[in-house]
């Protein structure tokens, strides 16, 4: 007798290959058949007409604060995320000396939007070294496994010290100190490092990130500390300044080591290098000999507007201003009198204490009214010129003021609005589709567990499928390209070869889906974080089970008590013979 039988269902295997129908038997963490199961199981799950896919593997999540406290990691588990990599953008919590302990807070608050108090609550900092930030995680089982890279930014700050502020040159010593904390890290399971370099990612004082100015020769020694261990992803965001030769490096660095160096790739304010660019860069280096991987979102990367988030058109009003310090109760009657409304939209917005470096996209924010878009149930994520808000105003003789102050106000002042401000400059999501079908991107960018009161990409996956696989009229995707993508690819590149794949030996992680009625819902401001932080949650139908490890973690949206989850240490191998793809 199996522990789990899946009857019946369209698997997709992760390969890449035509679905087909069988079932899948489960012993204990691994899948043992696939094809006709006669023998019964303890458990039987019914999956015909529903899709039977890998668990999906997000390498670019957040969750390096969240990890350490929270065990069923929503939103992306939600979302049939069954391993997730943290510790992206060169932000994290280790290594770090009790005196930077608010530092990293501040740093990791200022980039991905996490609510200060909210870390600064929910962790113990029980560790100072990298290797004992690892045993704390191990420590906790969770819905998902967990993986990491070590961070630039919490590795200067270890090894600078108060010498850490912008533009600050490490010496050949330091180079050597942090060099040597990455190979530290990696032995001790971490996947990778990370690093960031764009003007976008500032800590909470706005003061740049400590990767941005960081000379070629400190990410190249770093990077031959990866080198001598055999393992890891270099990955970066960057604004791919020309003068900066980020391929240049990038591709001298992974052809001395051998190892994977990852970048985020989008349509970007910030990037003085166009996507297309970028890409091509990336295919003229791996022809000489690298292996560089360009990590694309699969739509527009978008701030979710709301007077209750980060962000909204009137945050630069003088008359938010006097009230955005009060308590929401208070702030709502304030919002719904008519008099101040009208003084609001009237007012002309004050961008005199604005960072001149982000003056032009925080104008967009504020009176960007033919690139906003009113969210609601169903919301279309490739809006057309003729969903915006401008569009909508013009058709309701209102001007884009007005209308958007009523659409915040909308379901008791919780109304959202849908600014694109990523990887939406031509109005459609056209330009990825050809993206999908090379072996140098990878699927990527969902920031899960990050930026918590402006953008809601968690559920990257079930955009994939919902809107990629089965509703888009622009272009689809295959079903098999898209799964392939974000299971075994993903998994791949971090050397993760024990999953991605339904094949006897490899790891259980699965998903049964209704394909037919899988359904993004309307994502919703929660304040359910330490400290009472706030975060854009979003939920989805059509997961009938997801299943880590061999055990049920969720059914049709509901998390069970099994938490299988745990840290990975390291690349993983396939333990039996008979999984060799």
């Amino acid at each position: 007798m199996h522990d789990l039988v899946i009857r019946n269902g369209t698997v997709v295997d992760g390969l890449g290959g035509e679905p087909f129908t069988a079932d899948i038997a489960v012993d204990g963490d691994l899948i043992t058949r696939i094809g006709e199961v006669s023998e019964p199981g303890r458990e039987e799950v019914d999956a015909t007409g529903k899709v039977v896919a890998p668990g999906f593997v997000d390498i670019h999540t957040h969750y390096d604060g969240q990890a350490t406290w929270d065990d069923e990691m929503a939103p992306s588990s939600w979302h049939g995320v069954t391993t997730v990599v943290m510790g992206n953008c060169g932000v994290g919590f280790a290594p770090a000396k009790p005196d930077k302990h608010d530092w990293l807070i501040g740093l990791m608050e200022g980039v991905e939007d996490i609510p200060g108090t909210a870390l600064a609550e929910g962790m113990t900092w029980n560790w100072e070294s990298f290797p004992e930030y690892l045993d704390a995680l191990e420590e906790m089982p969770r819905t998902v496994d967990v993986a990491t890279h070590v961070p630039h930014g919490a590795i200067r700050a270890y090894v600078l010290g108060d010498r850490e502020k912008p533009g600050a040159v490490p010496t050949d010593e330091d180079i050597e100190k942090m060099s040597a904390i990455v190979e530290e890290g990696l032995r001790a399971g971490a996947l990778g490092f990370s690093t960031s370099r764009t003007i976008l990612h500032r800590d909470v004082e706005g003061e740049l990130v400590p990767g941005t100015t960081a000379t070629k020769e400190e990410l190249i020694g770093i990077g031959r500390a990866m080198g001598r261990v055999g393992h890891g992803v270099f990955e970066m965001a960057s604004d791919m300044k020309r003068e900066w030769d980020e391929f240049g490096w990038m591709g001298d660095l992974s052809r001395e080591t051998g190892l994977p160096v990852t970048f985020a790739a989008l349509q970007s304010i910030a990037e003085e290098m166009a996507l297309d660019e970028q890409i091509a860069a990336t295919a003229e280096g791996n022809a000489k000999g690298a292996h560089i991987v360009a990590q694309i979102a699969l739509r527009g990367n978008g701030i979710i507007m709301a007077w209750q988030g980060t962000v909204h058109p009137f945050l630069f009003k003088p008359a938010w201003k006097e009230i955005a310090e009060l308590p929401w109760e208070d702030k709502l009657a304030k919002l719904e009198d008519p008099g101040f409304r009208k003084r609001m939209i009237a007012e002309e917005s004050d961008f005199s204490e604005a960072n001149p470096d982000l003056l032009p996209l925080l104008m967009v924010i504020a009176n960007g009214w033919p690139v906003q878009f009113e969210m609601m149930d169903g919301f279309n994520y490739e809006p057309t010129a003729e969903e915006s808000v401008a569009a909508r105003a013009e058709a309701a003789g209102m001007s884009g003021p007005e209308y958007a102050y009523e659409l915040l106000m909308r379901d008791g002042g919780k109304g959202f609005i849908y600014y694109p401000i990523l990887n939406y400059a031509d109005g459609n999501l056209d330009f990825l589709h050809p993206l999908q079908h090379r072996d140098d991107t990878v699927n990527s960018l969902s920031d899960g567990g990050a930026h918590c009161g402006t953008i809601c990409d968690a559920a990257s996956p079930t955009f994939m499928l919902e809107h990629w696989v089965r509703d888009r009229e622009r272009g689809t995707i295959s079903l098999e390209n898209a799964i392939k993508r974000q299971c075994h690819d993903t998994a791949r590149l971090y050397g993760l070869n024990d999953r991605g794949v339904l094949a006897p030996g490899y790891l259980a992680d699965i998903n049964v889906i209704d394909l037919d009625n899988l359904k993004l819902e309307k994502p919703w401001l929660a304040f359910d974080l330490p400290a009472g932080g706030k975060r854009l949650l979003q939920k989805a139908r059509g997961y009938e089970i997801t299943i880590k490890s061999g055990q049920v973690t969720f059914r049709n949206g509901k998390v069970t008590d099994a938490r299988p989850g745990g840290l990975i240490r390291g690349p993983q191998t396939v333990e039996m013979a008979e999984a060799a793809e």
